[in-house]
């Protein structure tokens, strides 16, 4: 995108009508300049205008509601509450999340995406990068956790891998479609090798990791992927997977609202750090670190 854009592309990029746009150039509320008998619009110009809140000023956009939607964590939801941010959590997966905080529904999107090659380290990034209706993004790192496949104690299948699920014929829990979960178990699959036909999933989707542990201790079902967290308080055992970042995403115009910037202060301090040794399974060095400005 070019960066001086025209009515038409300041109008598409701030999503305003171009009418809206001119009664704001008339007010002279909007940066922009007049050459050769055209308005033109300094995109990095908006980009500060938009972030510094301006825009919601002029009364061209709702905040979006306290809510936090997207993938269910332990940690965040404890942080939530005890940073005392009045964030609600609304969790539905990553990629619903994704697709709230674009039409607006949500304040910030929990996420940890999956890509089928393999190159997991970028996939949040690079997702939110791409994103169509979220020029203005930002990812903040929240923490590295462990996924895994959570058994019954004492692990009576002998399961190890994904491989010896399919082998087993155990009872597998399935997440949502687009939740990170999900997401890494098809990605699991396709590394190995095995179709998703090949595996005995249990019917329903299961909302969360915890109603995964839940449905395993009750013998419902004999395995499911989840977070070493979520196995360690339901005192199940844990085959660990892999390291996934797990990010927040938000718009540059809500980072600085009263309830994001109390949710980020708690990140930085020490008893973010205690709760996450003590749930088991994260690395929250870069808790806090923005990892993206789109």
């Amino acid at each position: 995108m070019p960066e001086l854009l025209t009515t038409e592309e300041a109008a598409d990029y701030l999503r305003l009508s171009e009418r809206k746009l001119y009664e704001l150039v008339a007010s002279r509320t909007v940066p922009c300049s007049k050459v050769t008998g055209r308005w033109l619009f300094p995109r990095g110009a908006l980009d500060r205008w938009v972030s510094a809140g301006l825009i919601a000023q002029a009364g061209l956009s709702q905040a979006a509601p306290p809510i936090v939607g997207g993938s269910h964590d332990p940690l965040l939801e404890w942080a939530l509450r005890d940073s005392h941010c009045g964030l609600a959590s609304l969790p539905e997966g990553s990629e619903e999340g994704l697709r709230r905080l674009i039409r607006g529904e949500v304040m910030i999107a929990a996420i940890h995406l999956h890509r089928l090659d393999g190159d997991d380290e970028a996939a949040n990034v690079d997702s939110v990068a791409a994103a169509p209706g979220l020029h203005d993004g930002v990812v903040i790192a929240f923490a590295r956790r462990e996924p895994g496949i959570v058994a019954a104690p004492g692990n009576p299948l002998g399961l190890s891998d994904i491989a010896s699920v399919a082998a087993s014929r155990a009872r597998m829990a399935q997440r949502p479609t687009g939740a990170g979960a999900q997401l890494l178990l098809l990605a699991l699959l396709a590394r190995a090798g095995i179709g998703l036909d090949e595996l005995k999933l249990a019917k329903p989707a299961f909302p969360t990791g915890p109603d995964i542990a839940q449905a395993v201790r009750s013998g419902r079902i004999d395995c499911g992927i989840a977070t070493r967290s979520v196995a360690l308080a339901a005192g199940l055992d844990f085959l660990p997977l892999a390291w996934e970042r797990f990010d927040l995403v938000l718009r540059q115009r809500d980072y600085f609202m009263p309830g994001p910037q109390a949710l980020f202060g708690f990140m930085r301090q020490a008893s973010l750090r205690d709760r996450a040794r003590e749930l088991g399974g994260y690395d929250v060095g870069e808790a806090g670190m923005v990892r993206l400005v789109n």
